[in-house]
């Protein structure tokens, strides 16, 4: 009792210090294995808020130490879910379940005990423990495979009921920390989550910084709005904001947000030598239009209309920060440059040119733009000379 003891105090002391579910699963099978548990294996499963996984699984084994699972939203993640014991599980209403390896005929069998089994398993026990409604992290499953002659004694499932809830509970803390992280990343870009989780968030929080400022407008989606269902203009919607931001997050660059069919994203700058991130932020403007180009090819085709895409490249000092309602807020970059590349956009049609720069970012960048004339912008005094690539 007293090594179980010992545990579960590891586990909490563990589970308030470690971000870790990898390095707690590996201390609990390291330790269960000095208190004479025979394990081939352990793992911890959890369902995820994530837009590309449905859950993941963590899982030690004597062989191989430690590895990582992750199921998709896809049709092969569905699969493999369904071919798991804890489908079985939930799908029958039951917190535990225990299985003689290799499976006896007219038992639920799974493929994972098939592997266990050929690695000299002899008994597989799961036990699932649920957490509060509200999210769709749901709970965690915990499973241990034995090859001990006689499988699991009563003591050690005994044991297993005992530090479980201190391990689901760690489990939880790091699962609620790591979904807040990747999910406001998701939703406000790595950057500016990183802000937001260090504080940065009372309403007028920010501050001034320099940054080349890429602005992608997709052309006649309005016109598309009135034709198509919405079902089919959100799909062809996110195709292009996924050509288009990828070259952004690759140049270093932040989307900040997708307003309608716009992208607005920055590079942030040296002040002093804006050079370096207007390079990336060009890089990521042509390779943009370039891939957005492909997938038009590929969309007419199959006979869907085409979506082409302006882009203006702009560069000044913006405000990063808080804006809005006092229970609302936007982390945003705003002010006269965010202003004046808005107002950039505009002319793409007007000079039949898709990638427009303004001369603060032409004489920065080394490409071969060509002035296209003096052009007056609304709410900006006096005309703004506008370059085109070449």
């Amino acid at each position: 009792m007293g090594d179980m003891q010992a545990l579960i105090d590891w586990i909490i002391a563990k589970g308030l210090t470690s971000d870790s579910i990898e390095d707690i699963l590996t201390g609990v099978a390291e330790q269960l294995v000095e208190m004479g548990y025979s394990i081939v294996r352990a793992s911890v499963a959890m369902p995820s808020i994530d837009p590309v996984r449905r859950g993941f699984s963590v899982a030690w084994s004597r062989s191989s130490s430690i590895s990582l699972e992750v199921q998709g939203h896809d049709e092969a993640g569905q699969e493999m879910f369904l071919r798991s014991p804890i489908s079985y599980l939930l799908s029958n209403d039951l917190l535990y379940g225990r299985w003689r390896l290799p499976s006896e005929p007219g038992s639920p069998s799974f493929p994972l005990f098939q592997e266990l089994a050929d690695a000299g398993a002899t008994d597989y026990v799961m036990k699932l423990v649920g957490f509060p409604d509200g999210t769709a992290l749901g709970g965690v499953g915990f499973s241990l495979a034995v090859d001990g002659p006689s499988g699991f004694t009563q003591d050690q499932i005994t044991g297993v009921d005992a530090f479980l809830p201190a391990l689901a509970l760690a489990c939880y803390r790091i699962a609620a920390l790591r979904i807040a992280t990747d999910m406001l990343a998701v939703y406000t870009g790595s950057r500016t989550s990183g802000r937001i989780l260090n504080g940065q968030t009372e309403r007028g929080d920010g501050t001034a910084i320099y940054a080349a400022i890429l602005l992608a407008d997709l052309k006649d989606f309005t016109s598309l709005n009135e034709r198509y269902p919405p079902d089919r203009i959100v799909a062809w919607l996110n195709q292009h904001f996924d050509v288009i931001g990828q070259p952004v997050d690759e140049g270093g660059g932040e989307i900040l947000k997708f307003m309608g069919d716009s992208v607005l994203a920055i590079f942030p700058a040296d002040a002093n030598n804006p050079a370096d991130a207007c390079e990336r932020a060009l890089s990521a403007a042509t390779s943009a239009i370039s891939s957005n180009a492909t997938l038009n090819l590929q969309r007419v085709a199959i006979g869907e209309p085409s979506i082409p895409v302006d882009v203006v490249l702009h560069v000044g000092e913006v405000f990063y920060g808080n804006v809005g309602a006092s229970r609302r807020l936007d982390f945003t970059a705003i002010g006269k440059a965010v202003n004046e590349a808005s107002r950039m956009e505009k002319l793409c049609d007007t000079v039949q040119c898709s990638l427009l720069a303004s001369a603060q970012f032409v004489s920065n960048v080394r490409a071969d733009f060509r002035k296209l004339g003096s052009f007056p912008l609304k709410g900006v005094s006096g005309p703004v000379d506008i370059y085109g690539l070449k």
